[in-house]
């Protein structure tokens, strides 16, 4: 397997967005860094809006993370309400 990662500004919504995406993936590894935080996690990493409105307090369009992104590794599926990150086609797509 691979890991995908992904990179935000060390800022307050970069940090409350951290939060969220280990909240949803436990296995993720999480590296500080003065200016940056970076999540690797193995094989696939998930972000729900949900949880990230719960970190918030408020509605939450998942195109505001483009706002804290500094880089991503992975194939992206995205669509309203989570964000995911993997090395397969259908990256949302849980196997049986």
């Amino acid at each position: 397997m691979s890991k995908v990662s992904i990179t935000l500004q060390n800022t307050d919504e970069g940090r409350l967005l951290v939060e969220a995406i280990v909240a949803d993936n436990p296995a993720a590894e999480v590296s500080w860094m003065p200016a940056l935080t970076k999540i690797d996690c193995e094989d696939r990493l998930s972000l729900r809006r949900e949880t990230i409105e719960a970190r918030f307090g408020r509605r939450y369009d998942l195109q505001e993370l483009q706002l804290s992104l500094i880089s991503l590794a992975g194939n992206v599926e995205e669509d309203d309400d989570s964000f995911t990150l993997a090395w397969a086609q259908g990256a949302g797509s849980r196997k049986a």
